[in-house]
């Protein structure tokens, strides 16, 4: 009845083996013992107890084909964040810091007031050009009625020619001292004005450097350093690829895959320090021109939503960036893979139980298994468990997995 059983199983099937197997070492096994019925005792041949030592010598391996599966292989990086925009808030004039108007490391918005400085000698300095401003008009037009004057006076022969040039040059003075009165007014104008320290741009502010009271000095040559701000949303993540992945992005891109990072609105996805998930989506917005001669890099960049502020500037991350275009991939188990120096190979047991030595190309992870780029076929029986009592041409006693006995019990 068991060799009935044994022959009527698939004799592809990896269950099926195991049963033909399972039942010939049960009856080699009462054989070996030396089975006694009715006071006989039954003598085999020398070949017969060699099979038996053989079988009873196998080791069990568990075994799996390749899992098929439509994927695109990604490629991990790790980065920091960086602000889109990024201020040092700088004092343009001096004098006596007299108010802070903001509470240390608040969100604010572009134009609100941050800092005072006492306004009073710049209100004073306005007040003075604009008298100037009152005095040069009166003494443009005084230099413009004179001028005219001379005009009749020289035609009547009053005055000389020289002394209506005279006239002239004072006319174009009083010109020339109004306009600089008026560039005075607005000089002082812009001082008052930058009086009060306002954000320059929209976002979360750090503490006050300099306390109210003190002495600050302003200018175009660098003034007071008072704060910073950095804007939060949306925000950067910069990251550094090899030139080796640079060209591998390159090729695909000439091969019409515009899917990969290089191009722009790429989908990139990125996962914080703790998160075991790439769970925040992005899209590439910049690839540097160059290779960094120190480092052999290029620098790249994504852009991300910060909407509930997840993200701070110089945080690290990870971030995962397609690497190929849409393909049907074979996976193995990360275990089963064996390393003989550089080189990178499976177990596979063949038709007749022996196991042999593949050579495999390797591609990146996928969860828990590992891409295989060449070297296996779909139907190839992989030994996922055991490999440490395997060796090349073993004969062994190959086991499915859980998985792959449920796939036949389905079948």
């Amino acid at each position: 009845m068991d060799h009935q059983n044994a022959s009527e199983t698939p004799a592809n099937s990896v269950a099926g083996k195991y049963s033909r197997r399972a039942a010939y070492i049960g009856a080699a096994i009462v054989i070996a013992g030396g089975l006694a019925i009715g006071g006989t005792h039954f003598d085999f041949t020398h070949s017969d107890a060699g099979e038996v030592q053989q079988a009873q010598q196998a080791p069990q391996v568990t075994v799996e084909r390749p899992t098929r599966k439509k994927l695109i292989e990604w490629d991990e990086y790790t980065g920091r964040f960086r602000a889109v925009d990024s201020v040092e808030v700088r004092a343009r004039v001096s004098g006596y810091l007299q108010e802070v108007d903001f509470r240390d490391g608040q969100f604010v918005e572009q134009g609100a007031l941050l800092f005072k400085i006492d306004p009073r000698p710049f209100q004073a300095e306005l007040d003075a050009a604009r008298a100037d401003v009152k005095a040069r008009e009166s003494a443009l037009a005084n230099a413009q009625k004179e001028y005219a004057r001379g005009k009749e006076l020289v035609r009547r022969g009053t005055i000389s020619k020289a002394t209506q040039d005279n006239r002239l040059a004072a006319l174009q003075e009083a010109q020339a001292g109004l306009e600089a009165a008026k560039a005075h007014v607005e000089t002082a104008r812009l001082n008052l004005e930058f009086s009060e320290v306002r954000a320059p741009v929209s976002g979360r502010i750090s503490d006050n450097y300099v306390s109210r009271g003190n002495l600050i000095n302003g200018g175009a040559q660098g003034g007071t350093l008072l704060t910073t701000i950095v804007s939060t949303n949306p925000i950067y993540f910069e990251f550094n690829m090899s030139e080796a992945d640079h060209l591998k992005y390159l090729r695909l891109h000439q091969q019409g895959d515009r899917s990969v990072t290089g191009g722009d609105d790429t989908r990139v996805s990125l996962r914080l320090l703790d998160e075991s998930g790439f769970v925040h989506d992005g899209k590439m917005s910049f690839i540097d021109n160059r290779i960094a001669p120190s480092t052999g890099t290029l620098r790249a960049r994504a852009t991300f939503d910060n909407a509930d502020d997840s993200f701070a500037p110089g945080m690290f991350a990870r971030i995962k960036v397609p690497g190929s275009a849409e393909y049907n991939a074979l996976l193995i188990p990360d275990s089963a893979v064996q390393t003989d120096q550089t080189d990178k190979f499976v177990w596979v047991v063949d038709e007749n139980d022996v196991v042999k030595r593949r050579e495999v190309t390797l591609g990146p992870k996928d969860n828990e298994k590992r891409i295989v780029r060449t070297g296996l076929a779909p139907d190839d029986e992989v030994v996922v468990k055991g490999t440490q009592f395997v060796s090349a041409d073993m004969t062994v006693e190959p086991q499915p997995t859980r998985t792959a006995q449920l796939e036949q019990a389905a079948h």
